[in-house]
């Protein structure tokens, strides 16, 4: 049991368990396709989100630019297997190593950059991949797109099937949680806390401070990579477009709201934000008659209200850790009471 609550992220494996159990029992009340749909999404959302909270909340580096390296798993999926029938799983294996390579050696050279010139590297990323999957038409589509993306299929399991992709997708979201909090818990996790306080201190330690940047920041685009093949898979249709500066703002925003120091604030962000577009958007075209370049602006002012009133993000609110005091304070005067009495011989 001790090794089972080491792997599930100490004694909150409660918590772990509780999620799963939500996750299992939400079929069961859904029964719209497009609530489905929104709650794959959010599945996929979640792995890259996860991937950033590492980044950008452990780690502390900056990036406005991880729609990109979403955009090269989707397409290196896409065209391997539209262009060439490649299996699926074997063109999402390539786009990880592929985007790890890619991540790898970008990252020796950006994160030598600070600050808001970071964040700029980062968006020129994005501006380059996105200018390429235009450009490179006879293989991406060009503008129009890639159509005719296959489904997946594991053994014998249609995956083109709404409900087995979710159980799928969130199995996977699964496998990324533990694999993250496992490292955060990990002799590496601390160095990276120790990154974000101070490298210069870290270093001073000995630390290589550039080869755990470059690392998690190489490890959070692989995880972004494999969010762009569910995508693919899943939509069976990709354009340049959706992998925009726009998407990465968008994906900052998950992990700011969420809180950015934690992996479930990264999940919790992932789900009020994808559910908050949705209402932006209905309200907006409706009632205002407003397109999706001006819902960034709404987002700007989310996160600045967020920073202003919930620092921790909305996992902070949630946190249970803050009533703990009370529940000692409660176990304290029981345990006094218990033992006034036994001395009474009561």
């Amino acid at each position: 049991m001790e090794k089972v609550e080491t792997i599930l992220y100490g004694r909150r494996w409660k918590s772990f368990l509780g999620f799963i159990a939500l996750i299992l029992l939400l079929p069961l009340v859904v029964s719209s396709q497009y609530v489905f749909t929104l709650l794959i999404l959010i599945g996929i959302y979640c792995i890259i989100t996860i991937g950033l909270s590492l980044l950008i909340g452990y780690a502390g580096q900056i990036s406005i630019g991880h729609a990109a390296f979403v955009g090269i798993g989707a397409y290196v999926s896409g065209v391997l297997t539209v262009k060439y029938s490649v299996s699926p799983w074997i063109a999402m294996g390539i786009g990880m190593v592929a985007t790890f390579i890619i991540a790898y050696l970008i990252g020796m050279q950006v994160l030598k950059l600070k600050g808001h010139i970071l964040a700029l590297a980062t968006i020129a990323i994005n501006v380059i991949v996105y200018i390429l999957l235009v450009g490179l038409s006879d293989y991406t589509g060009g503008a129009g797109g890639l159509v005719g993306i296959p489904n997946l299929s594991l053994l014998g399991l249609d995956l083109g099937n709404q409900v087995n992709f979710y159980f799928f997708v969130w199995s996977i979201v699964f496998v990324v949680i533990l694999f993250s909090t496992n490292i955060i818990r990990s002799s590496v996790g601390r160095i990276l806390r120790s990154i974000h306080d101070s490298e210069i201190g870290t270093e001073t330690l000995g630390v290589n401070v550039t080869k755990y940047k470059v690392a998690i920041f190489a490890l959070s685009a692989v995880y972004a990579s494999l969010a762009g093949s569910l995508y693919a898979h899943y939509i069976n249709f990709i354009a340049p477009p959706t992998f925009y500066i726009s998407f990465s703002i968008l994906l900052l925003v998950m992990v700011m709201v969420g809180g950015v120091h934690s992996i479930w604030g990264a999940i919790i962000g992932t789900a009020s934000i994808m559910f908050l577009n949705e209402v932006i958007r209905f309200v907006g075209h409706t009632y205002f008659n407003i397109n999706g370049e001006v819902e960034i602006v709404v987002y700007g002012l989310i996160i600045i209200l967020v920073m202003i009133f919930m620092p921790k993000g909305l996992v902070g609110i949630l946190d249970v850790r803050k009533i703990s005091p009370v529940r000692s304070s409660i176990k304290k005067d029981v345990t006094i009471e218990k033992n006034v009495a036994s001395e009474k011989g009561v």
